[in-house]
This record gives structure tokens, sequence and C-alpha cells, in this order.
């Protein structure tokens, strides 16, 4: 016969202990958030690594972003389209999804999907060393892993997500504009119209913002999981599994606060 979950038996127990090691996890990132920075001053990392980093992470994830952005482009005109032509609205089509991409879809899709590939990733390989003893064996080297390994990722990672969405953001506008004309006939003139007349730098910078702030939330998790392992090939499945979680969470949480603070 199956055991009551502890939710069950002790439902104020279990809140109280995930509430604990919520608190445990978000205290050791920003404890790994102030040695990076104490590390970038003055700047003390492994320039060879970071510019191996930022082809991996971003040169090598350009393709599955543009498709995908491409995509989310049309379907946002698929969705909207035949709304704005009943209501002879077309000409607001530019403007609409100028500034759902630029504001929200874009930080928040291109994010959860480098989260996903780039700091899964980033953890699996980072578990691997620590259950192989390879940074323990960098300590033994008198090499920091900290300015080697960790310092040139969470660089990259924030870069990297910058560009990629500002990449995004523009084929997301294309794809957009593409099925615009597709599907409702609306010409690439008027699009781009109600695009820029309707938007401005502020739009923009609100979407930057974001993809700042999403990098870093996803370096810091995925460099906290990946140097936290425990117990093996199975505690590396489980620390990509927390960063994967722990990042989407953290890119949820603080949209809503962005968003809030920067409208």
């Amino acid at each position: 016969m199956a055991r009551p979950s502890r939710l069950l038996l002790d439902p104020l127990g279990a809140v109280g202990g995930a509430v604990m090691d919520i608190a445990t996890h978000l205290g050791a990132v920003v404890t790994l958030l102030v040695r990076v920075l104490r590390s970038l001053v003055p700047p003390r990392f492994d320039l060879p690594e970071l510019w191996r980093n930022l082809y991996k992470m971003g040169n090598q994830s350009v393709p599955i972003v543009m498709l995908t952005a491409f995509f989310v482009g049309g379907i946002m005109v698929v969705q909207s389209a035949v709304f704005m032509k009943r209501f002879q609205a077309t000409s607001l089509l530019g403007w609409g999804a100028g500034y759902s991409v630029l504001r929200e879809v874009g930080p928040i899709l291109i994010g959860l999907m480098f989260s996903g590939r780039v700091g899964s990733n980033n953890t699996a390989e980072l578990g691997t060393m620590v259950v192989t003893e390879q940074i323990d064996g960098l300590r033994a080297l008198s090499i920091d892993p900290m300015r080697y390994l960790i310092v040139p990722r969470v660089l990259a990672m924030v870069i990297m997500l910058f560009l990629l969405t500002v990449l995004g953001d523009l084929v997301a506008l294309f794809g957009a504009m593409l099925f615009g004309k597709l599907i409702i006939g609306l010409e690439f003139g008027v699009f781009y119209a109600g695009l820029v007349s309707s938007l401005g730098v502020s739009d923009l910078t609100h979407g930057l913002v974001k993809a700042l702030v999403f990098g870093l939330i996803i370096a810091l998790t995925s460099c906290h999981f990946g140097l936290n392992v425990k117990g093996g090939a199975v505690g590396v499945g489980r620390s990509v599994n927390s960063a994967v979680v722990g990042s989407a969470l953290g890119i949820v949480l603080s949209d809503y606060f962005l968003t809030y603070v920067l409208t």
C-alpha cells in the first residue's frame, strides 16, 4: 500500500519546507552574484573561455531562435488578423504585433528557449565537472573556477540573450508583416507605418531591459545548480531539471515586477 504523501500528513510542514528550500537556493544565487561582481571589479576572467561560450551559447542558438520567432509572428497575425479585418482596423496590425513582440512575447519566449537549450546544457556541464572532480582539479592547479568557468559563462549568457532578443524581435516582426500580407492582403507599407507611428524607443528598451535581467537569472540559476550537484549522474539530472524550472519561475516573476516598474 502506497504511503500517504508528506503534504497530506503535514501540509504546513511541507509548505514550510518548500519555502525554506526556495529561500536557501535564492540566498545561494545572490551569493553567487556577489562573487561574480567581485571578479568583475577589476575584470579578472578568462577571455578565451568567454569567446568560446559566446559562440557556443549565442551563434549556435541563432537558427532555432529565428525559426521560432518567425512563426510566432505569423501565429500572432493568424489569431488577430481576422478580428481586425472584421472591424476594419487592419492598419492597427503593425502596432499590435510590435507592441506585444517588443515588450512581452520576444523577451519571454526567447528567454525560456534560451533557458531550455543553453541554461540546461550549462548546468549539465558544470555538474559533470563537479561529480568527476574536475573543478577540484582546477583548484589544485591554483586556477580559480569562478574566474575561469563561472564569470565567462555568466557574461556570455547575458550578452547573447540580449542580442538574440534583438534578432528574434526583428524576425518575429518580419514574420508578422509577411503573414499579414498573405492572410489579409495588408501592404508592407501599411504594416510598417502602423509599427513606427505608434511605438517608441521606450517599447524597445522595455523588452531589452527584460532580456538583460532574464539572461542574468538564467546564468546564475544554471551555474548555481550545476556547482551544487550531489549524487553522481542522477544528481546531474535532478540539477538540470531544477535549473530549468527555477529559471522559468524567475523569468515569469521578474517579468511581472519589471512590467509593473517599467510601465
